[in-house]
């Protein structure tokens, strides 16, 4: 039986990508508003009752606005904003972590933010194993894609080719970092520092780790087994045994739905550095919402991505 699919705000980059990934499936039927409709309240609601799945790619406020338009038992949501993701009542889309029968039976699931996918990818399987401390002041420095900003980021960025790197959430109090904080069990909110890059897509995440003086901290080959055991068996995130000399992000990156690890220590075991690499767009953001989407639908978890 096929099921209907309703992306409010489906002209932005994350919407127009999750449509890619649905394009041609037989498994779900597109509803679509005419151009002069898109930001018609009415016409939304009545598409948002209407669907099976409702996949919002909208800014916070409009996020809760969709939700509150839905008025049936029936319709289930998957938010890529960030407006319900450590909220009551919502489950956290990162179905590798939380796991898949949770994400498949939810009627209200929360896409995860880009940089918290490599955040808490690396970090909270190592925290419920023991292995680091839930009570340590973790720091998180990151680069992405300018797409992950939207369309003025996009437009700042392919207008001024002068800009070589964008540091940003200076005043420290960046959206992603509750979720960062929440999903691993942390009792410290983490230092978040992010920045953009002059690259259309890609990301690096990195969680530098003193070993040396962190109690109870497992090696670097440990962290890295303990790894490959959390994601055993998954055909989306690859725990890499290797450790190359470096790791590039590339302007003609094409768009893909992995999410790959690494654990780098130094020979002494007294430091590591743990590193996730994805597209921001892809596992950071529309990816990850067909990732959902299809266990919900009781679908193969990969049909449609791009892997």
């Amino acid at each position: 039986m096929t099921a209907s699919v309703f992306i409010d705000g489906a002209v932005g980059t994350t919407g127009l990508e999750i449509a890619e990934r649905l394009a041609g499936r037989g498994e779900f039927s597109l509803i679509t508003l005419p151009e002069d409709r898109r930001k018609d309240d009415a016409a939304r609601a009545q598409a948002l009752n209407a669907a099976d799945f409702v996949i919002l790619c909208l800014p916070d406020d409009a996020a809760r606005d969709a939700v509150a338009m839905i008025d049936n038992p029936h319709t289930r949501v998957i938010d890529a904003s960030s407006a319900h993701r450590v909220a009551a009542g919502w489950t956290y889309g990162f179905p590798e972590v939380v796991g898949r029968d949770a994400v498949a039976a939810a009627s209200r699931v929360s896409n995860p933010g880009c940089y918290p996918t490599g955040f808490i990818g690396l970090v909270a399987p190592l925290v419920r194993a023991g292995l680091l401390p839930a009570d340590w002041p973790y720091t998180c420095h990151a680069v992405s894609g300018y797409s992950g900003g939207g369309k003025a980021l996009i437009g700042r960025f392919e207008d001024d080719a002068d800009i070589a790197f964008r540091d940003y959430g200076l005043a420290l109090n960046h959206k992603h970092v509750p979720e960062m904080q929440t999903l691993p069990g942390l009792s410290i909110a983490p230092v978040f520092s992010p920045a953009v890059i002059p690259a259309h897509r890609g990301m690096v995440v990195e969680v530098p780790l003193p070993l040396s003086v962190m109690p109870m901290a497992g090696s670097p080959d440990v962290l890295r087994l303990c790894l490959v055991d959390a994601y055993a068996g998954s055909p989306i995130v690859t725990v890499h045994d290797d450790t190359p000399d470096e790791l590039l992000l590339r302007r003609s990156a094409r768009p893909n739905d992995r999410l790959d690890l690494y654990v780098f220590g130094a020979k002494d075991g007294s430091q590591a550095r743990l590193v996730a690499v994805l597209d921001n767009l892809g596992k950071g953001a529309s990816g990850a919402a067909v990732q959902n989407l299809n266990l919900m639908a009781g679908l193969p978890e990969t049909a449609g991505l791009q892997l």
